[in-house]
């Protein structure tokens, strides 16, 4: 398999490259965050991603690894194909399609073209973990638990309840249920306070 091209750069479109390595010219599709980042300069290096059909051999290329461990991880999703992937590059960074599927983020992937309410939810359903783990995202998630809890302690003093009460009340809800909004953590808290 061809994992990178490094050669002249022939042609550059918002869609696709032309490279040209030892007098063979490759022609690359990729992203508008590829495009963007490509140097005007000759000599250009790009990770590609091998696409074999029955009626076509479609190269893909990339500016960094991590763009096409990402584009390889949406296109194992049943649902997404290259097309597609290659549209969600365009339309989010690496990092912005990270912290989506880390925060479950439903509503930013759906804004994609071509991606719909259910496709989303699977979409985050088989990445999240994945993502997670690969890509050390575990901060965003601990980061977004941390001010949602910060809130809810908030809340719960002023409601009178002693501060480590109510942290050890919150801190256990949150073990369970990690994915939970400010107003139903408060509630459960009342409930165990």
């Amino acid at each position: 398999m061809i994992t990178h091209l490094k050669g002249k750069l022939v042609e550059k479109n918002p869609t696709y490259a032309i490279v040209e390595c030892n007098g063979v010219g490759y022609f690359l599709n990729i992203s508008l965050n590829t495009f963007s980042q490509i140097p005007d300069s000759e000599l250009v290096m790009l990770y590609t991603q091998l696409i074999v059909r029955e009626d076509a051999h479609t190269l893909y290329g990339f500016i960094s690894i991590l763009e096409r461990e990402i584009f390889k991880l949406l296109i194992s999703v049943s649902g997404i194909g290259p097309s597609i992937a290659r549209t969600m590059l365009s339309s989010l960074t690496t990092e912005e399609i990270q912290k989506a599927l880390a925060t479950e983020n439903v509503a930013l992937i759906q804004s994609v073209k071509g991606i719909g309410a259910k496709t989303a939810q699977k979409v985050i359903i088989e990445l999240k973990d994945k993502i997670v783990k690969t890509y050390d995202m575990e901060n965003i998630v601990v980061s977004a638990n941390n001010s949602i809890k910060e809130e809810a302690l908030s809340a719960l003093e002023v409601l009178g309840f002693v501060k480590r009460q109510a942290e050890k009340a919150v801190t256990a809800i949150l073990k369970e249920t990690p994915d939970l909004d400010v107003e139903k953590l408060i509630k459960l808290a009342l409930k165990k306070l």
